[in-house]
């Protein structure tokens, strides 16, 4: 008997949706080589070139042979080191090389860390608002995502009393992001310690995402959920990357941390779907872990710059409830008194209302699980970000 040809893509692959932000990104690009002068609030990409020092480090790399050949798949040893030394230096956490599995960026560590700990059917409870990678990653894992959502009344911060109403017997995972993307919602230690326990408690593995660490404003008292929960770190997966702390995203190159035979389980899988992170990508990312801070100090002072900028002008559309976010470069106001007071019905209707009237792109909320908001990154030029915010106030004046 044989399949009809019709059936071109397997369900798994179809189910997939496109990744949101990417989506107005390139849409962005589009309309703008096409010569309209659109903004883009869409990507979470800093708008700074990589640091010089990291640069050099990678031409000097595509010249030296040994770095033209296959390397251990799991990640170069020097690199390797230096993240179990940036681990401890900013989390106070001590691990072994043989806990780090570095990947093609953060998103290839989102997926093999669900790849190896779910297995089909098994529930991960996913806090909402949340980016748009990962419920697609749980689900090409045979998860299920179980949405705890917590809105602009509550920091967009869960709570274990919500985690608890969620909680089932397939529960094994509990996904944790702070600082957040798409909120910016930081969570403070003592959150964090009460969050930890409870996962403790219902003998739950997390898998925590610490890429905006280092994106913190206002003196917000926070940590890794493995140090202020040590009872808990051996059941910790801890996601990271050199993308946004160090303007590289493009540069590729992420990791994962956990116990050591999870570690090795996904890199038997990235032994055979990628081999090695581009040995060049690796020599950058070492140089940037072993420099100093000052760089990404250099950038926060911009990103807290416009992010106070970007609350206030948002704050005086009427119809707009705009956070103050204390991490990462995102905003995400409730514009459902905007919906309202304009008769749009979805905030996915407004963004395109915005694009085609303002030409400024946003990206709406029902992409991360949250119909009625929308998400714009701050991580743009001050003029654009004025400009884009002005073309705002002044289509809904």
């Amino acid at each position: 008997m044989s399949l009809p040809r019709e059936r071109r893509v397997s369900q798994r692959i179809g189910a997939i949706a496109e990744s949101a932000t990417l989506k107005v990104d390139a849409r962005a690009k589009a309309l703008k080589a096409e010569g309209r002068p659109v903004i883009g609030f869409g990507a979470g990409e800093p708008d700074f070139p990589t640091p010089s020092y990291i640069v050099d480090a990678a031409v000097a790399a595509a010249r030296d042979p040994k770095n033209h050949r296959y390397t251990p798949a799991g990640g170069l040893p020097e690199l390797k080191s230096a993240i179990v030394a940036k681990t401890l230096r900013d989390s106070g956490y001590e691990i072994t090389p043989s806990q780090v599995l570095v990947t093609n960026g953060g998103k290839q560590a989102v997926y093999e860390s669900f790849a190896t700990l779910l297995d089909p059917g098994d529930e991960v409870l996913l806090p909402a608002p949340y980016w748009t990678t990962y419920p697609e990653c749980i689900q090409l894992a045979g998860g299920v995502a179980v949405e705890v959502f917590a809105d602009e009344t509550q920091e967009y911060k869960v709570t274990p009393e919500q985690l608890e109403e969620a909680l089932t017997e397939r529960t094994k995972v509990l996904l944790f992001v702070s600082p957040s993307n798409p909120t910016g919602s930081v969570y403070t230690a003592d959150e964090i310690r009460a969050i930890g326990a409870w996962a403790v408690e219902k003998g739950l593995w997390v898998v925590t995402d610490e890429i905006y660490e280092h994106l913190l404003y206002d003196g917000v008292d926070t940590g890794s959920i493995a140090t202020l929960c040590p009872e808990l770190a051996p059941y910790t997966i801890i996601l990271n990357g050199v993308a946004k702390t160090y303007a590289m995203t493009g540069w590729r190159v992420g990791w994962m941390v956990g116990p050591a035979d999870l570690v090795k389980a996904a890199t038997n899988l990235q032994s055979h779907a990628t081999s090695n992170v581009a040995n060049v990508s690796q020599r950058a990312a070492i140089a940037a872990l072993e420099g100093d801070l000052t760089a990404v100090d250099e950038m926060k002072v911009a990103f807290d710059r416009r992010r106070r900028t970007i609350v206030s002008m948002l704050s005086e559309i009427d119809g707009v409830v705009c956070p103050t976010p204390q991490g990462a470069f995102y905003v995400f106001p409730s514009v459902k008194g905007l919906l309202e007071r304009t008769g749009i019905a979805t905030s996915a209707e407004l963004a395109e209302h915005i694009l085609e009237k303002a030409e400024v792109a946003v990206v709406p909320g029902e992409a991360f699980g949250a119909p009625g908001y929308l998400r714009l990154s701050y991580a743009l030029g001050d003029d654009d970000l004025a400009e884009g915010i002005t073309r705002l106030q002044k289509l809904f004046s």
